[in-house]
């Protein structure tokens, strides 16, 4: 881990026109400012012996402190960095917090970073909860810690100056001592600070937030000893578990079913038909005791399926369909500067055509969501990161008030964006499960669980796309003008005549000085939904930009390093980055020969996305039979003030990881059938594949940005570069699979 230098802040982070959001939420609206107060705890939610001093901190009369977290912990330490900012202002040690996710409240849980953009919602998403929690949450606990201290003052009748705080235990200069939990009754008497009356620890103070130290993983040991709490270990009276088949041609309809065999099964209760619509599939479900027996029962039913209104899609048919688009002109999404027709003389015209395929999340946890139904409303247990509008959704599924259903937010075991689909599509099923299975007389709680190929098979996927490039070189390497086109589709029903931010994010904001670029857009309206995926528009732009970057930099005879730092000359921040990565990976130094036939090369990519600057290096081996290997990624980051350097290295290998698996797979369809099922045919990576990962983080004052999506960009267009290093090919379809062209 290496910190070295001070850079500015970008504050560019989850982009979402507030049409297509609110589209999303079905028009919903919540009149609820956000100006930067902490939220405070609704009037009852003081329970007997706790300190509640807000909605985010609870403190008992043992001095343990509870940290609520209105974000979803899904792996990627969340609930780590905000048990970092609290126990950082709070002077307690990691001994004595805790932390739990809150229930759906937008008006007490907004995001800050979302509501900043006119999104005022909760939910986790765009790599925000540190953005979002940096100044919320140190106010909680800095709130609370003044009004603890004021209350030990007024006991000791001392003035409240001449206190200290360490692990918990206020201290007078006289040598009186106390823990916190001895003052939460006076504390609870005193009135709120207000913003001015708050004061927050400088850097110079820290002694957890930015230290490797500071704050090990807070979720990791109950993950271990199994006390962790997902949905699939929630078992409440009376419940019932239920496994759907979907139709294999996707938005077909049940015609009829012969639910005979499946009835016979000991242990199941029901057989439903759900119907579907344009936002969910449908098709026949089966309830039972338990996961095994419901889905031992969904195996035995006997469907007919109404293939009329199913679609028709075809994956090669569409990338036709999408290069015949790309070729024509789109909606402009960013222009400066003149196209150059021809190339000058010792120039060069690169004609470049991308295609990439539909990705699906497949979390280690597919989608499963416990709903309950009540006589008087609703109840939901999720691994819930979109709660404002998981909460409508519901809701309207069961013509109720949003306030009416409650969400009980539980760990979940990844997700990737899927848990946040703009359609709420797996809770909407679980709900009209749910609702239908009450209608039947089944009036229990129903669990739906997705097994691996209703996940893989479940829509909702990251859009495939084209991208039609045409860049005119001068003689001396340098860009005379470039045009960028893409074709795909977006997350909400968008006009061809607005630009889906969403799907072209890092196309015209590309840092390189280049005078003359204009991009543009194509959306096609297809059958397949689609949903944002980790890193979101980066994961295909970044792929394209940097390949490109590289090829013309290789037509200049130039080193793909110092014809990237020539082109951020006007970017400092970016410069450090990348100056930092390939110094650690000692870009100037030649690598190691292969052995018995191998060729071995570096690749390098930089890319800012969410507010963070990222640069990586992939060291890749092309052994004898054109096989590949990535032995090594160091990884660069600027990420703003670091709050668990050891959570941000966590979060970036793991970027890399689901990066590279990238490199081999792809959703494709026949026919409206998806044809790949379960890891086998959609594989992760393996551990024995994974390279080792080495990550530097850049010191910085700014306030932080987001880190859970920006390690993914880079790191497909740096191994690309690698093997077209030792190749002298560019690549321009995905996925790559198991072997290079020589």
């Amino acid at each position: 881990m290496s910190i070295k230098h001070s850079l500015t802040e970008s504050s560019e982070g989850f982009r979402l026109n507030r049409r297509q959001f609110l589209g999303g939420l079905g028009a919903l609206t919540l009149a609820v400012g956000f100006g930067g107060r902490i939220a405070v705890a609704a009037e009852g939610s003081l329970q007997a012996g706790e300190f509640v001093p807000n909605a985010f901190i609870r403190i008992d009369k043992d001095g343990f402190v509870t940290v609520i977290s209105s974000y979803l912990e899904m792996g990627q330490g969340t609930f780590t960095g905000l048990a970092t900012l609290a126990a950082e202002e709070l002077d307690i040690t990691p001994e004595q917090l805790k932390v739990v996710g809150s229930p759906a409240d937008a008006e007490k849980y907004m995001n800050p970073v979302l509501a900043a953009g006119g999104f005022k919602v909760q939910g986790t998403g765009g790599s925000t909860a540190m953005a979002g929690a940096w100044t919320t949450m140190r106010k909680a606990a800095a709130s609370a810690r003044a009004m603890l201290l004021q209350a030990a003052a007024n006991t000791w009748k001392v003035p409240v100056t001449e206190l200290q705080v360490k692990d918990g235990i206020v201290s007078h200069t006289s040598g009186k001592q106390g823990s916190y939990g001895e003052f939460i009754d006076s504390a609870s008497a005193l009135p709120l600070p207000a913003d001015d009356q708050i004061s927050l620890k400088d850097k110079s103070t820290y002694t957890r937030v930015g230290k490797a130290d500071g704050m090990m993983r807070v979720d990791i040991p109950d993950k271990v000893n199994g006390k962790a709490i997902f949905t699939q270990d929630i078992k409440l009276p009376g419940m019932l578990v239920a496994v759907i088949a979907h139709p294999p041609r996707k938005f077909a309809k049940v015609a009829s079913v012969d639910k005979t065999a499946a009835m016979k099964i000991p242990g199941v209760e029901a057989v439903l038909a759900i119907p579907g619509d344009n936002i969910i599939q449908g098709g026949v479900a089966v309830l039972a005791k338990n996961t095994w027996i419901a889905k031992k029962g969904r195996d035995a039913l006997t469907i007919t399926w109404d293939e009329s209104t199913g679609s028709r899609e075809d994956s090669e048919a569409l990338f036709t369909e999408y290069k015949k688009l790309a070729a024509t002109r789109g909606l402009e999404v960013g222009n400066k500067g003149q196209q150059v027709e021809e190339a000058p003389d010792g120039g060069k015209v690169i004609e470049a055509v991308f295609e990439l395929p539909y990705l699906a999340h497949s979390p280690m946890e597919p989608m499963n969501a416990l709903v309950e139904i009540t006589d008087d409303g609703a109840h939901l247990w999720n691994g819930e990161q979109w709660h404002t509008a998981d909460q409508a959704a519901m809701a309207k599924e069961l013509g109720l008030a949003p306030e009416k259903v409650t969400v009980t937010q539980l760990y979940a075991g990844g997700s990737f964006g899927r848990r946040a689909c703009p359609m709420s599509d797996y809770i909407i099923e679980a709900t009209r499960i749910a609702k239908i299975a009450k209608q039947n007389g089944v009036t229990g709680p129903v669990k739906l669980v997705w097994m691996r190929e209703e996940d893989v098979g479940g829509l909702f996927y990251r859009p495939m796309t084209v991208h039609n490039n045409r860049i005119v070189l001068n003689a001396d390497g340098s860009v005379a003008s470039w045009r960028w086109r893409v074709v795909g589709q977006s997350f909400f029903p968008t006009p061809e005549d607005q630009v889906d931010s969403g799907l072209m994010e890092g196309t015209h904001e590309l840092p390189y000085a280049i005078d003359n670029m204009l991009v543009e857009q194509h959306l096609y309206q297809g059958d397949i939904p689609v949903s944002w995926l980790r890193s979101v528009g980066h994961t295909h732009t970044a792929l394209v930009g940097e390949v490109l970057i590289d090829e013309i930099a290789a037509f200049s005879g130039k080193d793909p390093y110092q014809y990237r730092r020539a082109l951020l000359a006007e970017h400092p921040r970016f410069l450090k980055v990348l100056d930092l990565v390939a110094e650690k990976a000692n870009w100037n130094s030649p690598l190691p020969q292969g052995k018995n036939g191998e060729r071995r090369a570096r690749g390098i990519a930089i890319r800012e996305s969410f507010g963070t600057v990222v640069a990586q290096v992939a060291e890749v081996t092309v052994r004898a039979d054109n096989t590949y290997k990535v032995d090594k990624v160091y990884c660069a980051v600027d990420c703003g003030q670091v709050i668990n350097p050891v959570n941000i290295a966590s979060q970036v290998e793991g970027g890399v990881g689901f990066g590279m698996s990238f490199l081999r797979q792809q959703i494709t369809l026949k026919g409206g059938v998806v044809q790949q099922t379960n890891f086998n045919n959609y594989p992760a990576l393996r551990i024995n594949e994974a390279p080792a990962v080495e990550t530097f983080m850049v010191d910085s004052s700014n306030p932080p940005t987001g880190i859970g999506e920006p390690g993914v960009p880079p790191t497909v267009p740096a191994v690309l570069n690698a093997i077209s290093a030792i190749t002298g090919k560019f690549i321009r379809r995905m996925p790559l699979g198991a072997h290079v062209q020589a």
